[in-house]
């Protein structure tokens, strides 16, 4: 329980926008703020990330009732690259969000990607720890694959970080999550794409007012779930 108080929780605000109010909101960021330093040349970077759910899909239906405190593991890549692999958990707490995290290697990726838990986590990080016994007491397993390019920028007032996610698209193809090229569908609606603000405690007026997020609609979007309803609905066993 001291672990958990000592969690730093962060606001996560999204909200659904069209590729106009994108286009625009790209080019205020651009004035105001700085991009992330990890974005190449063009100021994107793609993200693919694997989410687990255990046998009777809990985090399906708590992500569907809105149950807190509620966590999503999940292991995400960038680029399509092996290069870093990150196990990663996203709690959701009393409306905000803490994430825990570690490095993976591409044989632990491996291991995880078949549903297998890893044998010795002996000192490893207490996330991975947390995970290995999500699966081996609920039968944790991969189910779904997410994956968008995103468009980040940072301010360091507030510790606030917008992101503009676009080209969202699911697949059930999970044994190939590391693989360059996998099959996949778009799950967004045409014209539609996501704005996320995340800050510590305040976020400054001055990127409210500039950004007119007032004008904008706040969303509960999780890409996990909807993803995860589309391949459901779909059946999980076709791949795409």
């Amino acid at each position: 329980m001291d672990k958990e108080k000592q969690m730093k929780f962060r606001h996560e605000i999204k909200y659904l926008i069209s590729t106009a109010q994108m286009k625009m909101l790209q080019n205020q960021m651009n004035r105001m703020l700085s991009p992330d330093p990890h974005v190449g040349a063009e100021g994107v970077y793609n993200i693919r990330s694997l989410y687990f759910d255990d046998y009777d899909n809990r985090c399906f239906y708590e992500n569907e009732n809105g149950t807190e405190p509620r966590e999503k593991f999940r292991i995400r890549i960038y680029n399509h690259s092996a290069e870093r692999i990150m196990l990663e958990c996203k709690r959701k707490e009393h409306g905000k969000i803490h994430k825990s995290s570690c490095p993976l290697t591409v044989e632990q990726t491996q291991t995880l990607m078949k549903g297998q838990y890893l044998r010795d986590v002996a000192g490893q990080p207490e996330v991975l720890k947390r995970f290995t016994y999500r699966m081996m007491t609920r039968r944790m397993r991969p189910v779904v694959i997410v994956e968008y390019d995103r468009i980040p920028y940072t301010y360091k007032l507030g510790n606030v970080r917008i992101t503009l996610d676009h080209n969202m698209a699911a697949s059930t193809a999970v044994d190939r999550f590391l693989d360059e090229d996998i099959l996949k569908r778009p799950i967004m609606g045409a014209g539609q794409q996501l704005l996320e603000v995340k800050y510590d405690e305040l976020l400054p007026d001055y990127i409210y007012n500039n950004l007119q997020l007032k004008d904008l609609r706040q969303t509960t979007f999780s890409k996990f779930y909807l993803c995860r309803k589309f391949t459901m609905i779909k059946g999980e066993r076709h791949e795409f």
